[in-house]
């Protein structure tokens, strides 16, 4: 079930899993405001997933979530990012990106 979160949104009730345990994800959806197809995701700039997505399996599924014009050619990235296998998209489906 959810609760009440904080910005008014909801979410799972607790208790929530440590960051280390993504490690034991085959796939993994992130949410993003556009991806390109080296992998290179786009957030919203605080870098919380990239906290978190360091420790995922170096054969798991990193999927980007974005609409079919977010999937760009190329993006900034900064060092500490974590980029995505795939991206998937409402027309495309799973997309496979190219580091």
């Amino acid at each position: 079930s959810l609760v009440a979160a904080e910005f008014g949104l909801r979410e799972p009730a607790p208790p929530w899993l440590p960051a280390g345990r993504i490690a034991d994800a085959e796939v993994v959806l992130v949410p993003a405001l556009a991806v390109d197809r080296h992998g290179n995701r786009l957030g919203r700039g605080a870098g919380f997933y990239d906290r978190t997505l360091i420790y995922a399996a170096p054969h798991a599924r990193l999927v980007a979530v974005v609409r079919d014009d977010e999937l760009v050619d190329e993006l900034p990235a900064d060092p500490h990012d974590v980029r995505m296998t795939h991206a998937l998209t409402p027309s495309g489906g799973i997309v496979t990106l190219q580091p």
